[in-house]
Order: C-alpha cells, then structure tokens, then sequence
C-alpha cells in the first residue's frame, strides 16, 4: 500500500488511477471531498452518474438527500468529509465488485487516517460489507463499533431513500443521533 502524506496525494492518486477496469468506463474518478479536520467522514458505495459527470462525490439525487439529512442535523456540508469505498463508477450504476472495491481500499483507509475524525459513518449495505465485514446494515444500523481503533456508525444509504420514503425519517435520526456524538 502507497504511503499518503495528506490529502492531496491521495485525491491526485485516485484521479488517475488505473488499478482495475472501471478506469477504462469512467468519465471521471470521484476522490473524496470537504474537511480535512472532519469529526465525521461519510463513507457510500460508488459515484453514480451525476457524481461520475462532476467528479465530486454525492451530488446527484443522493447527496441532495444526504445534504437535507445534514442540514436537518445542523451539520455543515462543509465541515464533514464524504467519500465511497470505489471512486469510479461502475457501469449502469451496479454494485461495485470485491476485486474493485479492494482496488480502491488504501485510498479509503488513508483518508481515515489523515483525517482522524471522530467517527465514521458507513453509509449502505456495500460500504458496510467493504468496511466491516457486515451483511445487514438495517439490523446493524444506529450502533457504533469499534475497528482497529476507528468508531464506525453504520446507517442507510441515502440513495435507499429514493425508493423507500420511510427510510427518510432512519436516515435523518442516524445523522441527528452522529451530530450528537460529535457535539455538532
């Protein structure tokens, strides 16, 4: 695994990265982006189509849902830190393979530890099999655990929103419970 010095490294790195095939389908690979002195890192699946065309990440439907869920919260978009376990988007927006999630594991790990933030939350069913091993990030979601010394807080992803309305209101809690951890 490269050693990364900041932030910087790590995000010229990921824009031209090549270590697996999603390099040859992207428009652009998304690094992760905001704080650099976050308490809270926000950990999705994929970039999707919009994140793909911008090269930012969540700033399509999802991240509009994600940004309410902050603002809800009192958290500044600004003052946290977001990112996805694959920076390329995989195509027709299908779930990330193991292979290619682990192509893109020490960008993931090295933003964890140049930020240091407070906690992590794990956002949707892939981050959280990625991360943590889990398979079941409704039974799971709400609980912090503790991984090699990163506290981790698993919560839906906010593109399940788009398709289960209820989940808005699970969302929004988990981020207002994360503010609270936080002091936000």
């Amino acid at each position: 695994m490269p050693e990364f010095a900041d932030i910087g490294q790590i995000r010229k790195s990921v824009t031209g990265c090549t270590r697996c095939d999603l390099c040859k389908t992207r428009t652009n690979a998304v690094p992760g982006k905001g704080s650099e002195n976050a308490k809270i890192i926000f950990v999705g699946e994929a970039p999707g189509r919009s994140e793909d065309a911008r090269g930012e990440p969540f700033v399509g439907p999802a991240g509009r849902i994600l940004d309410e869920a902050l603002s809800s919260a009192g958290i500044s978009r600004d003052s946290v830190y977001i990112t996805n376990t694959t920076k390329c988007r995989p195509p027709s927006n299908r779930v990330p393979t193991v292979q290619e999630r682990a192509a893109c594991s020490d960008y993931l790990q090295a933003e964890i530890r140049i930020i240091a933030p407070e906690i992590v939350c794990i956002m949707g069913n892939t981050a959280y099999a990625s991360i943590l091993g889990g398979t079941n990030i409704t039974r799971n979601r709400g609980k912090v655990t503790v991984h090699d010394g990163v506290k981790y807080f698993p919560t839906v992803h906010p593109a399940a929103v788009i398709y289960n309305g209820a989940l808005r209101d699970v969302l929004g809690d988990d981020i207002k419970t994360l503010a609270g951890m936080v002091g936000a």
